[in-house]
């Protein structure tokens, strides 16, 4: 039973790779605009017929289209993806270069939004039905509705320019000569907003999980079994209570840290974060179709490994939930 449901999980991941991968590099192909003209870096007019046709053949867009996809598919395997339309540069040299400080702001965000989230919403759920339980409750559902983009505006209108606490754009001060503790506090000073933002956007669905999944355990039989028994409402909370609620949010925090990197993308934009986001944006702006496709294709990995390590991680934290 255990071996036809890992086979079946097998299978259903390697359906979703392939649509994955074949709308990951149909998707630029469709978009509006003309890659040759960012290519030549000149005016697409003032080129002859022989040149276009041998830039286009340079870059490999000359072929049909069933035949550039097995090419990316092979360059997949290989790690191979190419040289930027923008700047020739090697797309796996400029990825590497923007994943650390990706990983960095969303690292500390997930950190933050989960500390904050589990111990409001179970703040929340032991005092359900309490005012401070229902405000607390408006107050999440008020600030997930929150663009993104919005609220990176106005940490950088106050913290930035009217109060000026905090620079504004990028992840070290340009030219700067910093060394040690300050070049380490230059790099903190920069992420200390959008590691905000990112945080303030993705602890309401923390707390949710955690309050939901509480108050679904606080109802069960075990729970009041205990209480009947004289167990005190501390041993309640920490040896019942939170033993079976914390695998939900461990589930919705491995499923989050996937989808993170694709949410930085408006947050690095706003504030010029040099992360993989903002090379995304960059790589739409230009038209650059393989950047595009290898950073979507990072994304696309990252939200796979994160629901893959769920799929493990919550059997493991809550063994009811094993197939015997």
């Amino acid at each position: 039973m255990t071996r036809r449901i890992d086979l079946r999980r097998v299978a259903q991941y390697s359906v979703v790779v392939v649509v994955a991968v074949t709308l990951n590099f149909l998707l630029p192909r469709l978009m509006p605009g003309n890659p040759l003209a960012l290519i030549a870096g000149v005016d697409v007019g003032m080129l002859t017929p022989d040149q276009r046709a041998d830039i286009v053949a340079r870059v490999g867009l000359d072929a049909p289209l069933w035949i550039q996809y097995f090419r990316y598919w092979g360059d997949i395997f290989t790690g191979d993806f190419g040289f930027s339309f923008r700047s020739s540069r090697p797309i796996v040299d400029m990825i590497w270069e923007r994943i650390p400080w990706t990983l960095l702001i969303t690292g500390l965000s997930l950190v933050v939004s989960a500390v904050v989230g589990v111990l409001l919403g179970a703040l929340s759920a032991w005092r359900r039905g309490t005012k401070g339980d229902l405000s607390m409750l408006s107050g999440m559902i008020s600030v997930e509705s929150l663009p993104s983009f919005w609220l990176g505006m106005v940490l950088i209108s106050l913290f930035a320019v009217q109060w000026g606490l905090l620079p504004s754009f990028g992840a070290v001060t340009p030219a700067s000569d910093l060394e040690g503790w300050a070049h380490v506090w230059d790099i903190i000073s920069h992420a200390i907003m959008p590691v905000a933002a990112l945080s303030i956007v993705g602890t309401p669905g923390v707390y949710m999980t955690m309050r939901y999944s509480m108050l679904e355990t606080l109802g069960e039989d075990y729970i009041r079994t205990a209480r009947a028994k004289g167990a005190g409402e501390r041993r309640v909370l920490f040896g019942h209570v939170a033993r079976n609620t914390i695998a939900p949010v461990i589930t919705v925090l491995a499923i989050r840290l996937g989808f993170a990197f694709g949410g930085t993308v408006i947050i690095e934009t706003v504030f010029s974060y040099p992360g993989l986001g903002r090379l995304v944006f960059e790589a739409v702006a230009g038209r650059d179709y393989p950047v595009m496709q290898a950073a979507f294709l990072v994304f696309t990995a990252a939200v796979l490994v994160a629901n893959l390590l769920a799929d493990v991680l919550y059997p493991l934290i809550d063994p009811r939930t094993r197939t015997s």
